[in-house]
């Protein structure tokens, strides 16, 4: 602590003064906010994907769009959630074959979630997953949509943040932290998300509203391509008073 820091704090009792330290507010490099601190979804989406630093820090597959929430005066909201033949997925050739909805409390989160990747037979597993996400990354004909779950996301009431980790075989340990506003908070973090099978996917709710989202998947529901990772946060565990009385 330097002398003017010193001084600043002589009114604090000298134990505890050599414990105080202040927050950082400097702005770090991309690829540490992107993985450590979280990053508005609105820089995402205006991030010059070209360019070297935010190449190499972003997750393969993983698309952030953005979306346009109109007001209607004196009765409420009106947003697109993605056209068919427009945009993201129109570019990707991905359309969800089911729709869902999910409610996350406040206070709440959701994950680690993870979807197994489809690997062709009598393809290795690294070398399949490198070609497509790293040297063909614009094949999107080569995806299997059709074998394996891509999760299209929607946030429509309350904010959140969405923790992306690339866990596939061969790639690189990738980590994505952002903060996505649902529609009844309008601003140019409304947008969408796309997450590849094998990036685990975590959600948490920010403030104490509700979160409301929908989500498109490129296959129906098979409770086989839910995997599990560090996911304790969601359960309830009951007092531990409870548990014995249970248990007797």
């Amino acid at each position: 602590m330097s002398k003017d820091e010193r001084n600043l704090w002589q009114g604090i009792d000298a134990g505890a003064r050599g414990a105080l330290n202040t927050r950082d507010y400097r702005a770090a490099s991309f690829t540490h906010e992107l993985s450590q601190r979280g990053m508005d979804a609105s820089d995402l989406v205006a991030a010059d994907r070209s360019k070297r630093e935010i190449k190499e820090a972003w997750i393969p597959g993983v698309e952030i769009f953005a979306r346009k929430v109109h007001a209607q005066r004196h009765r409420g909201l009106f947003g697109e959630f993605v056209r068919r033949d427009e945009g993201i997925l129109a570019q990707i050739g991905l359309w969800p074959k089911q729709w869902s909805a999910a409610r996350m409390f406040s206070g709440t989160a959701k994950g680690f979630h993870v979807h197994p990747p489809s690997i062709p037979e009598g393809t290795d597993a690294v070398d399949w997953l490198r070609r497509l996400h790293i040297d063909e990354p614009d094949n999107y004909s080569a995806r299997r949509y059709d074998k394996e779950q891509w999760d299209v996301m929607f946030f429509i009431q309350g904010r959140v943040e969405v923790i992306l980790y690339d866990i596939r075989a061969g790639l690189p340990r990738r980590v994505m932290r952002f903060f996505v506003d649902g529609d009844n908070h309008r601003s140019e973090n409304n947008v969408g998300v796309v997450i590849p099978p094998g990036v685990a996917h975590a959600i948490r709710v920010e403030g104490t509203e509700d979160v409301v989202m929908v989500y498109g998947t490129s296959t129906v529901f098979h409770p086989e391509f839910e995997g599990r990772i560090a996911s304790e946060v969601e359960t309830a565990a009951l007092p531990e008073s409870w548990g014995k009385f249970l248990s007797q």
